[in-house]
């Protein structure tokens, strides 16, 4: 069966494709979840206009990021935890704790956003990638200090 993506769906395709998906998937998944429509030529026009007003939100989004991205990357965030001996910490400092943080100085971004492989759990100066969007990402530093 044909269908049209009204959004990008990973391992599928990009929003406005014409793609070929076995029928079960299309009827009890895409169609349902409003991810898709069927492939008929009204339902094509009406993506490509959906399709073109998604695209100026998305300049429009991927502009904002840059800004954002610009005032992130002069940013360092100091972090005041409690270590032991060799300077490991009691506990760690999470994707979650980042987040707060930026909170605390008005950058609002969400915690999935920061890109955090493994809590923190030494002291020192770390590096942390924020995916602000799909197209930009920007490292921010993180510095954790002893907490007296």
């Amino acid at each position: 069966m044909e269908v049209i993506l009204r959004e990008d769906i990973e391992k599928l395709g990009n929003r406005g494709e014409v793609v070929k998906v076995a029928a079960g998937y299309a009827r009890n998944y895409l169609l349902p979840k409003r991810m898709a429509v069927a492939a008929t030529d009204s339902n094509k026009k009406i993506v490509e206009q959906e399709k073109q007003s998604h695209l100026r939100k998305e300049a429009k989004a991927a502009g904002e990021a840059q800004e954002l991205g610009k005032m992130l990357t002069a940013l360092t965030i100091n972090v005041s935890r409690k270590a032991g001996e060799g300077d490991h910490l009691f506990g760690s400092v999470t994707a979650n704790d980042v987040a707060d943080l930026l909170a605390a100085q008005n950058y609002t971004i969400d915690r999935r956003k920061i890109q955090l492989e493994e809590p923190i759990r030494t002291l020192g100066e770390h590096k942390i990638s924020v995916k602000l969007h799909k197209d930009v990402t920007v490292e921010i530093t993180v510095n954790v200090i002893r907490e007296e």
